[in-house]
């Protein structure tokens, strides 16, 4: 019996065991089924995210490299997926060497040879001489020889080697080339507005010479500045961009124009230029540069042009690159020697007329060709300016009334000018005021302004001595400094 129960312990015993077992092989099992499901799911997944990631780059590139030839241009496309990245490309340096430090503005120019007359040497030639040595040492010329005639090229470089030599030497001055092989197919394009082949393919080619060039110039300085290769200066050009530049600091833009002319004097932030080199090249076939250029400002946010006047650039070519054609168009706004753009220093607008429409008082306070529109306004009504930081002034201009509209001008007014600032952002004033002086025939002018005042000047204001019937056109406001106080 005690053998027999020992047996039946032993047997129990085993079962035990035996049950144990099975559990942790169950366990076991599941713990490695449920290791493997989740392998094979992240795996499954990883496959299916790769098969879609590699879909959707074929299908960025197969978009945008229609009518290309893939072998050949692919290469310069596979990163459409990150527009904020620069384009494969191999550049050749025909004379110059890479920047040795960031510059404030890069001037980039694209040339081909033309069937009658030549204005690149002259072009690049105006840039230096219109230009300080102060301001030399801010800017940096990039002149890329777009066309496939490599005797052209050579010749070119020579004459730009022997005309400015001391330019490139100083490092302000690159001339690239981009080798065809890296180019799209340009036969056999589409025919957007009845266009003939070969216009087709002159545009097409250009705005991928552009994008070429925009690529290789994204990193060189703070701004871009595209011109055309047959352009004049204004004088000291480059003082009058960063004047502009800093009135706008603050305010959203993607393109500021200092010509009214096809693709000259468009000024980027350097930091755009991959965006836009990317997006010209997504659609170098379908129209010409300029038109992309209007979508481009679009898609960004910016709807209106913002041009200033007076031009800084002027079209000086008499024959077109496109088949020698001639090419007579003008910039009437340009002016040479006597540019001298306000500084419009930062400030806040407000007036209590009671403003028509949109145009609102910040449109009288800028050179761009916008401007501030009130109704009749009554004695003691006042257009005012409160700057962001006290300033000296030199000299302030006020423009009202427009050719259109003759009689809507300041009829009986005074300016003046405020210190001892008071009240919140919203509703900030001054306490005191100095006149300076009357409005004659709807217009005022006052040069020496930090000879007569002897205050830091806080505030400025149009005010209104006698009521009119006739609406208020402020058509301009231009203030000069002369240097900043120490405060």
């Amino acid at each position: 019996q005690v053998t027999l129960l020992c047996a039946v312990l032993h047997v129990r015993h085993s079962l035990k065991y035996f049950d144990k077992m099975r559990c942790l092989r169950k366990r076991s099992a599941v713990s490695f089924l449920g290791v493997l499901v989740v392998c094979l799911l992240f795996m499954n997944l990883y496959i299916e995210d790769g098969y879609v990631l590699e879909g959707d780059k074929q299908l960025i590139r197969e978009t945008a490299t229609h009518q290309l030839n893939p072998e050949r241009y692919v290469h310069s496309f596979k990163d459409l997926s990150n527009f904020s990245g620069s384009i494969n490309i191999s550049y050749r340096y025909l004379a110059g060497t890479p920047l040795p430090r960031k510059r404030y503005l890069t001037i980039g120019l694209s040339s081909v040879k033309r069937k009658k007359g030549n204005y690149l040497l002259e072009t690049i030639k105006s840039i230096f001489e219109q230009s300080s040595y102060e301001e030399l040492k801010e800017i940096a010329v990039v002149v890329q020889l777009a066309d496939f005639d490599s005797a052209w090229c050579e010749g070119m470089v020579q004459d730009i080697s022997q005309k400015f030599a001391h330019h490139i030497i100083a490092g302000r001055l690159i001339v690239i080339h981009v080798p065809e092989d890296y180019y799209p197919v340009l036969d056999g394009l589409k025919r957007n507005y009845n266009d003939p082949e070969d216009r087709v393919k002159f545009r097409s080619k250009q705005n991928v010479d552009y994008a070429f060039l925009l690529n290789f110039c994204a990193n060189l300085s703070d701004y871009y500045v595209m011109l055309e290769d047959d352009v004049r200066c204004s004088k000291n050009f480059l003082t009058a961009v960063k004047k502009v530049i800093t009135s706008r600091e603050g305010s959203y833009w993607v393109t500021l124009e200092f010509s009214k002319l096809g693709y000259i004097g468009k000024l980027y932030h350097s930091h755009d230029l991959p965006r836009l080199a990317h997006f010209l090249l997504m659609f170098y076939q379908e129209m010409p540069c300029d038109w992309l250029l209007i979508h481009f400002r679009g898609l960004l946010a910016q709807k209106e042009v913002i041009r200033f006047k007076p031009s800084l650039f002027q079209h000086m070519g008499y024959y077109s690159s496109y088949k020698g054609a001639e090419n007579k168009l003008k910039d009437d706004d340009f002016e040479e020697e006597s540019f001298d753009i306000p500084d419009n220093p930062p400030a806040n607008l407000h007036t209590n007329m009671n403003v028509f429409e949109n145009y609102e008082a910040s449109k009288a306070y800028s050179s761009i060709d916008e401007y501030f529109w009130g109704k009749a306004p009554s004695s003691g009504d006042f257009y005012g300016i409160v700057f962001e930081k006290p300033i000296k002034i030199s000299k302030i201009k006020v423009v009202t009334g427009t050719e259109d509209r003759q009689n809507d001008i300041l009829h009986h007014g005074a300016l003046e000018v405020g210190e001892k600032i008071v009240g919140n952002k919203k509703g900030r004033q001054c306490t005191t005021y100095l006149r300076l002086g009357e409005f004659k025939n709807g217009n005022f002018e006052i040069t020496d302004v930090e000879h007569k005042v002897l205050f830091d000047i806080n505030c400025m204001r149009i005010l209104v001595t006698k009521s009119q019937k006739e609406w208020l056109i402020i058509r301009s406001i231009s203030v000069w400094t002369s240097q900043t106080p120490n405060q």
